[in-house]
């Protein structure tokens, strides 16, 4: 199978893992990125069964708004009972790197709300120790010279996402050349950096659930 034909395979199996868990009438937390799109289109068809769902980017608002899905902003919603969404990396406990597509802090946020979140993602993204793909960081722009000195003190080299600003109006800093061994440590010590929005490293709130695309079909995985 294709990378991409990996992709819709997961989000349809995540479409029916939220018909099957989801109370009917819910509000559902969708992510952002190309597998989170697949999942948008296959709940699309029984979208009527919810009430709506939470996007984490305006590009999921409108791909959602698109089939007819009901957006609600999260200050409104007083429950999610799941949050599904994509992965750049994931390790063994599921701890991820998001980000990407620069959604990084309104996925963090989304997820925080969630009950449960299920990942999906194809077997590329599977990895033993995370840092291959560079991790995001989201700042504030007066804060980008001394924000990429002291990720330079952990051993990374932040590179500015030229030409992106995220929607929350901020710059995103890319940041090579690292291998994370702690990732709830570093996670935690990034955000501590003033003029940090949040990083793209989910392992305080890691996943709860994966839903793996291989060859072989989707595997579940906790």
């Amino acid at each position: 199978m294709t990378q991409d034909e990996l992709k819709r395979a997961v989000g349809q199996a995540a479409a029916r893992y939220v018909a099957e868990n989801a109370p009917e009438g819910s509000i559902i937390g969708v992510g952002t990125g190309s597998t989170a799109n697949c999942f948008v289109d296959a709940l699309a068809p029984n979208g009527y069964r919810y009430k709506g769902a939470v996007a984490s980017s305006e590009a999921t608002r409108k791909r959602l708004e698109s089939h007819g899905i009901a957006v609600f902003d999260l200050n409104d919603v007083a429950d999610l009972p799941l949050y599904v969404d994509g992965a750049d990396e994931i390790d063994a406990g599921l701890n991820m790197i998001k980000g990407g597509g620069g959604a990084l802090t309104r996925e963090k946020i989304v997820a925080a709300v969630a009950r449960k979140f299920i990942c999906i993602a194809d077997s590329s993204k599977v990895v033993g120790i995370m840092g291959r793909f560079p991790l995001p960081v989201e700042v504030i722009p007066m804060a980008r010279a001394h924000v990429v000195r002291e990720l330079a003190k952990l051993g990374g080299i932040a590179l500015l996402r030229e030409g992106f600003v995220t929607d929350n109006g901020n710059i995103i800093l890319d940041i090579k050349g690292l291998a994370i061994v702690d990732p709830k440590g570093l996670e935690a010590q990034i955000n501590q950096i003033a003029g940090v929005v949040t990083n793209g490293l989910f392992a305080i709130r890691p996943a709860d659930l994966l839903l793996l695309g291989t060859g072989e079909g989707v595997k579940t995985i906790f």
